[in-house]
């Protein structure tokens, strides 16, 4: 799959809007991730209100991205539909997070993941501006755009940090 290779953070957008067919091609593919227990704890709050993602510079000092962003999609765990005691919820929704920047690299779309779990000040920021249940928490924000920008593809191969049997 040559979209692992060639995804790069993208953080500078055109004006051509994201359509709705693609909107809800990454959204499928986020879904699409593995979850611990099968639980899918993911909830997904899609924004395209220009006054909204701006209010998330407000309280994320990455967020800007979201200047130019047609599209900021909001990647959260509900902490309810956990099983287990563990907190899986954040490798679940990390998984569904790589697969939807995936997606966005496959279709010729730009993307990049601005954190928001565990940085309390921005968890809040975000819960209070869209209004999440206690339960539900953010783990990131995702600005989607049509690339202005075409940074090149990075080497991160590092066999010095491959170890076999034992540290």
């Amino acid at each position: 799959m040559k979209e692992i290779f060639t995804r790069r953070s993208i953080r500078k957008y055109t004006a051509e809007p994201v359509s709705e067919t693609d909107l809800e091609k990454l959204l499928r593919a986020a879904m699409a991730a593995p979850s611990a227990g099968n639980q899918q704890p993911w909830e997904f709050v899609v924004v395209r209100d220009r006054e909204a993602m701006q209010k998330i510079l407000e309280f994320h000092p990455y967020a800007r991205p979201l200047d130019t962003a047609n599209v900021a999609i909001v990647i959260c765990g509900d902490r309810e539909r956990q099983r287990f005691p563990e907190d899986y919820w954040v490798q679940d929704c990390s998984a569904a997070t790589q697969n939807l920047l995936l997606e966005a690299e496959h279709l010729g779309l730009g993307a990049v993941w601005m954190g928001v779990f565990p940085i309390d000040a921005r968890v809040r920021g975000v819960q209070q501006l869209f209004g999440l249940p206690e339960h539900v928490v953010p783990l990131g924000v995702i600005a989607v755009g049509h690339p202005a920008e075409t940074p090149a593809p990075k080497e991160n191969y590092r066999p010095e940090r491959i170890h076999l049997e034992r540290w």
